[in-house]
């Protein structure tokens, strides 16, 4: 029990990234299914905990007691702790969250979700930090905060110009008036 405790505190001042929800529940042992956007087919082979927000900012560490691939987007886990079915019923529809260095290591390099943490620059100016990133079927959309109010940025064909992984800069050409809907 002294090595949760140790981990547990770790964990408290680490930085987390959501990387997806928990689905269903899969079989009669309590097995989960995670609907995740890593960009890439993973196992999470090697990962000793996820994360679930209980309430904001707060989160509570789940060990991983097994994984398996279901496909490109999902992952059957097994945490400690629940046996039946009926146990992770309750854990349906919980966002999953990782510690940034875990998150770092199973993202896929060219997911959106790795665009957390960039800045959105459009016409040379650096509009703000891109905070969540929202997948949708023909484009992706980031959100950002301008003067304390929430702005969901397009990110697609028309408007990526290019992308700076080095300096953390995704440059965009927003369309006319998309900013002045929010502001």
């Amino acid at each position: 029990m002294p090595g949760f405790f140790i981990l547990f505190f770790a964990y408290m001042t680490t930085q987390y990234r959501n990387i997806g929800k928990i689905v269903s529940v899969f079989g009669l042992k309590g097995e989960l299914i995670i609907h995740h956007h890593l960009g890439k087919k993973t196992s999470l082979k090697d990962l000793e905990v996820i994360f679930l927000e209980e309430k904001k900012d707060e989160f509570l560490p789940y060990f991983l007691e097994s994984t398996k691939i279901k496909n490109e987007n999902e992952v059957f886990v097994k945490l400690e702790g629940l046996n039946t079915k009926e146990d992770g019923h309750k854990f349906i529809q919980k966002e999953v969250w990782l510690a940034e260095k875990d998150f770092l290591r199973y993202a896929g390099k060219s997911a959106p979700i790795s665009l957390v943490g960039y800045h959105v620059i459009h016409d040379g100016h650096d509009l703000g930090e891109i905070l969540e990133v929202i997948e949708q079927a023909h484009q992706v959309l980031c959100r950002i905060e301008i003067k304390k109010k929430e702005v969901l940025i397009p990110v697609n064909e028309d408007t990526l110009v290019k992308t700076d992984s080095k300096n953390k800069k995704l440059h965009l050409s927003l369309p006319d008036g998309l900013l002045d809907v929010y502001l």
